[in-house]
Formats: C-alpha cells, structure tokens, sequence
C-alpha cells in the first residue's frame, strides 16, 4: 500500500455508526453507538455502547437492528455518556456513511442537554461517489458486494463501521494517498459560512425540496427562497456565486437560517411566492404582491363595435372572459398601446383616448381603419379585435371543482397534496385524511399573477409535469376569493 501523506498519517479518522429508533432525529434517539479509531494504515482504539433510549423500540426496528427493550433496559442514557462520546471525537474527522444521518442524530442528543457539538465530517458515501463515479449505487450493501469486502453484521453499530472502514482501505489501496488524500481534502473542505451563523451550518439543512430563510439581527426577514436541495442551494449562496455587493451586504447582515421542507417543487414553488409576498423580505426583488392587479375586458358599445376597458375586480370564476394579467395600469395601456399599433385598431375604442365625438387621432394619421367613424365593417372589426387579443386571453378552470395536486417525495417518505381552484393555491395537506376533513369554505385565498402563470403553467404542461396526480375533489366548498 501507498505510504500515506501527512493527511492520512498525522488526522486520526473516527468511523462512527448509530442505530437508533427511527429516521426523525427530533423525535427518534439513539440506541448505540460504535467507534473505530484509524491513524496512518491502522486502528488505534474503538469506543462502543448501547444507549437506553428513553422511548419503546418497535417491532419493526428490533427486527431490522436486532437491539431489543430488554438489551437497552439497563444500559447508560445519552447524558451519562456524553462527556466522554465528546472527548473521543474531539479533533477527529467525523467519518460515516450518509454521514448527515448520524452526525444530525448525534447534535441532536446533544442539543437535548443544552449543548452544541461540532466536527469536520467525511461521509463515505460521496468519497465512493468521488472515487468510483462509473458505479451507480453506493449504499453500503453495494460496496461490499462490490468491492468484496468482508462480510459483517449489518445494522449493528460496529459491524456497519467494520464495512466502512474495510471500504476506507480498500479505497486507499485502489487509489494511492496522494488521489485519497486530494478527494479527501476536497470533501473535507467547507464552504465559506458568515461569521455569525454555526460553521456546520450545511450539515443541519435538508437535501430535499422547500423554502429556506434568513434573518438578520433582531430577527429581520432578510431573505426567502427556494431549492430543490436546500443544503446545496443554501452552500451556493456562501461561495463565490454571489460575490455581489448585495450578496455581501445579505452575508454580513445574517444570523440565522430557518427552512420548511415540501415534498416537491411545485410546493416549493407556491410557499416561496406566499412567503416573499405576505413576510416581504429585505433583500427579495421579484414576486412581490401587485397592489393594483389590472386585466382588460372586451364588451360591446351601443354600434355593436368591441371596446377594451380596464377592470380590476378579476372574478376567478369568468377568467375567460379577462385578457392579460397586469401589475399597474400602466402595463396594461402600454399592452394596449401595442396591440393597437400592430393591429391597426381605434385607440378610442380602446379606451387610450377620451370617448368624444369623431374619430380618434390615429383615424387622421392612418392607423386607425375607421371603427370610430363607421368607416370599418362591425364584423371585420370585432373579428380582428378578438384576433389581437387571442394570446392574452387568460386560462379558464379546466375542472369542475378544486383538485388537489399530489406530490410525493420518496427519499424522506413526504407527501403534499397541493389544493388549488381556478389557479389559486388555497391549503396543503399531507394525507387524504386531512383532505377528507379540509373545508375551502373556510379558506380565504387572493387571486394572484404569479401563483396563476405558475400553476397554469405546470398543470398544463408536457408529460414530465403531467405525471403529478391530480384529484378532483366534492363536496368542499368553494375558497373565500380576495383580490389584491
């Protein structure tokens, strides 16, 4: 074997694994825990015991770990042995495999007892990732078979770090220790994290869909967004990415991070577009709620010719009747002002200039065929309106009710079933026994521009969107519409 660099030789490498009661570390505890120590090519110590974990092992979880009530009856609570778990890992490298499961369950004993805990960490499941990125899986079962490591008893605390640690060789020894050591120093290697927030901050956010916060002093809402990966996305906001001067100013000014995890994107989606409109953070440029939500409606005058007016009571129930969606009056003339230069129509009667007898401006320079003097047909006219128009003409319901848009996450067993009506996000629930008890009468919901163009967008789309089941739901009512 390659002689080991510095690295590999002087850090003392602490291969840790847990069982425990359950996959929630906030709710779940751990019932042992087993350490081998490794130094320069060999094993310097171990350290193992079961843990009482206060709470009923499962049927389940004794047949999967092999740890029963009974073995953990008499055995030390995680406050009897934390100072000393403490003391062997101080200064080693944190070592497991999906490592964000043991280390999370480990801070999480700890700050039971009022106490923070903190370590570099190394999860063997990226080092395989690194080193052997032809091979797809990389769960632990995987690497033995793949690497023909030594059988051992899985799903026991020192067996699982026997398999790692045999994988930890067998990897030195594939690649040398100047490879190892670069993909180790590149694993090990943190993210620049502001000054003020835990500098293991990554470790404690999810790898998973949803809506992540930060707040500056005295708890001010700096900032909202949302990922696919919030750990990653959140890592990404403290690299070079955001090497700006408002990504500076955000950096200096935040002291915590706050996240609420979604099934899916599209509910990622819709809590980002909530949050930043209703919270209103420092730092959020876009999505904020249009105050004056306008849209343009073709009604016939008394000659029978369609004129545009602007309206901004918007009744969800009608949206075909609206055409475009905009944030001021403003957009909404300058859309019109447009359509009519295209498409050579009055400007009167689109309502750009004053309803006064004769015809409008741009009759006299040409652009206008003559709808406010006569001197165009009604049925051209209106026929060439309603063509003009066409593209903006607003989605109607396609349903006869509400549905509800079901997302489901298999890595972290989530599921969100999304509830929306006319394209109007109106609640969340997580199982069909909450739908079954949702009312939508009692659901007060505002029809916005934003939430309307997402939703449409996604519930109409191609097959990859398509594939989100959609129920139709009875019998709950319709949601209280407000308009903004």
């Amino acid at each position: 074997m390659t002689k080991p660099s510095d690295l590999l030789q002087k850090q003392t490498f602490a291969f840790l694994d847990i069982e425990t009661t359950g996959g929630n570390s906030s709710r779940d505890r751990i019932t042992e825990i087993g350490i081998r120590f490794w130094q320069g090519g060999e094993v310097v110590g171990e350290w193992q015991t079961l843990l009482n974990p206060e709470a009923r092992i499962s049927p389940f979880i004794e047949r999967f770990t092999g740890i029963s009530n009974e073995m953990v009856a008499d055995a030390p609570r995680f406050e009897e042995i934390a100072d000393d778990l403490e003391a062997q890992l101080e200064g080693k490298v944190f070592v497991a495999h999906n490592a964000r499961f043991d280390y999370g369950f480990i801070k999480s004993e700890f700050r039971r007892l009022g106490r923070l805990f903190s370590a570099k960490v190394l999860c063997t499941v990226k080092l395989s990732r690194k080193l052997y990125p032809e091979f797809r899986r990389h769960n632990m079962d995987a690497l033995i078979a793949r690497h023909n490591l030594a059988q051992v008893q899985r799903h026991r605390a020192m067996g699982d770090v026997a398999a790692m640690l045999a994988f930890f060789e067998r990897a030195l020894a594939d690649h040398g220790a100047d490879s190892m050591t670069t993909a180790l120093n590149t694993l090990l290697q943190r993210p620049s994290i502001p000054s003020h927030l835990p500098t293991d901050i990554l470790h404690d956010l999810p790898r998973a869909p949803g809506v992540y916060r930060f707040y500056g002093e005295n708890d001010a809402l700096l900032y909202v967004g949302k990922s696919t990966n919030i750990a990653q996305r959140v890592a990404s906001h403290f690299s070079g990415d955001h090497n700006t001067s408002r990504g500076v100013r955000m950096s200096e000014s935040l002291r915590r991070v706050d996240w609420t995890e979604t099934a899916g994107e599209l509910g990622a989606l819709l809590l980002e577009l909530k949050q930043i409109k209703q919270m209103k953070p420092l730092f959020n440029r876009r999505s904020r709620a249009a105050k004056n939500l306008v849209s343009i409606e073709l009604t016939e005058n008394s000659e029978g010719y369609l004129q545009a007016r602007l309206v901004r009571e918007i009744e969800p129930h009608r949206l075909g009747d609206y055409f475009g969606l905009f944030r001021s009056k403003r957009d909404a003339e300058n859309a019109l002002s447009g359509i009519a230069a295209k498409n050579d129509l009055c400007n009167k009667l689109l309502g750009l200039e004053p309803d006064q007898a004769g015809p409008c401006f741009q009759r006299t320079l040409g652009r206008c065929r003559g709808a406010c003097d006569g001197g165009e047909d009604r049925v051209k006219y209106n026929l060439r309106m309603q063509i003009a128009f066409h593209n903006l003409r607003l989605r109607t319901w396609p349903w006869k009710g509400p549905v509800g848009v079901v997302e489901r996450n298999p890595e972290n067993d989530r599921t969100d079933i999304l509830i929306v009506y006319n394209w109007m996000h109106v609640a969340t629930v997580h199982d069909y026994q909450e739908l079954e008890d949702l009312s939508l009468r009692s659901q007060a919901v505002t029809f916005d521009l934003d939430s309307y163009r997402l939703i449409a967008k996604t519930l109409m789309a191609g097959s990859r969107e398509r594939s989100l089941q959609i129920i139709e739901l009875d019998a709950v009512g319709s949601p209280d519409v407000m308009m903004p």
